[in-house]
């Protein structure tokens, strides 16, 4: 059984029942998209100042933006973190993660490339990694311009933005993207399949339940055949071995508590360096709901060490 939800996650949930909230699994794409974006102004904290938050697009016209940390000098070339929204591959874009880009800036020194992917159902599997992949490989092919340094690279993401990360990490392994100093896995989903226990045991009563992670992969991946690929399912790689140094975020009341916590220890088993860090009383999206949960302010700083001391 896990441990009992945190003071502040218990009154996250009061809130979500005074409100009279749906269900994820009971609506439709638009509104629930429409409701995601209303929490953000609940949910979060007033942004954190940064140096500079400049707006970018990509080639293709994804769009991007560089954030750079306080105090940093415009001439100071930074290592950077290309990181990946979380929202189930569904929801998401650069406003609703602003606070935590920004944080993760100030908490690590780092510049953070914040990418807006295409979103499923309109760009399904594998439309999010391809637009993720090639803005990694644009941050090392512009570098100069960006004013970061192309050899001390990082991905990360939090959720389905982990999972992107996770493929970007294995591509980069394999050649297919640059090379990468660490990756940042915050909650990540790891297995499409969603068979592991953790799917049994939170089944009703918190944000993110099994039954809405079914939800979302019905809009991103909805076919079974994409299921065994590790594009859609890093755990099912056939070796995680030589991919970059990882900080892996899991927490307790999680539907993806359990494939977080195998992919950090296949990362271990098979000589990656893992940091894991396991809070067994906070429930899925807290780095995103830090005006109420306070303790995610202090896994931001914490993901932010990690950041600073593999990069800077």
């Amino acid at each position: 059984m896990p441990a009992p939800l945190h003071p502040d996650c218990l009154t996250l949930l009061e809130m979500i029942r005074a409100a009279g909230r749906q269900p994820l699994e009971t609506m439709e794409t638009g509104p629930a998209r429409a409701q995601y974006a209303a929490g953000r102004l609940v949910l979060q904290p007033p942004p954190p100042d940064v140096a500079e938050a400049r707006d970018l697009r990509l080639p293709s016209g994804i769009a991007l933006r560089l954030y750079r940390p306080l105090r940093s000098a415009t001439d100071h070339i930074l290592p950077c973190l290309i990181f990946a929204h979380g929202g189930g591959w569904v929801f998401g874009d650069l406003a609703t993660h602003d606070h935590l880009a920004r944080s993760l800036a100030n908490a690590s020194g780092c510049a953070v490339l914040a990418v807006d992917y295409r979103l499923a159902p309109e760009h399904p599997f594998p439309a999010a990694i391809d637009d993720y992949a090639e803005a990694v490989a644009h941050a090392a092919a512009n570098a100069a311009a960006l004013g970061i340094d192309a050899t001390r690279l990082a991905v990360g993401g939090d959720s389905a933005g982990g999972n992107l990360a996770a493929v970007a990490a294995l591509m980069a392994r394999d050649g297919a993207l640059p090379p990468l100093r660490f990756q940042m896995l915050l909650y990540p989903v790891t297995d499409m399949a969603q068979g592991h226990d953790s799917y049994l045991r939170f089944t009703t009563g918190l944000p993110l339940t099994a039954a809405g992670m079914r939800w979302f992969r019905e809009r991103y991946a909805p076919q079974p055949a994409y299921w065994p690929d590790w594009r859609a399912s890093p755990l099912r790689a056939a070796t995680l071995a030589g991919t970059a140094p990882a900080f892996v975020l899991t927490v307790g009341h999680d539907p993806l508590c359990d494939e977080g916590r195998d992919y950090a220890r296949r990362l271990e088993r098979e000589g990656v360096p893992v940091a894991h860090l396991h809070v067994a009383d906070l429930l899925h999206g807290a780095l995103t709901m830090g005006a109420i949960v306070r303790p995610a302010l202090d896994l931001i700083d914490a993901a932010g060490l990690a950041l600073r001391r593999a990069l800077v």
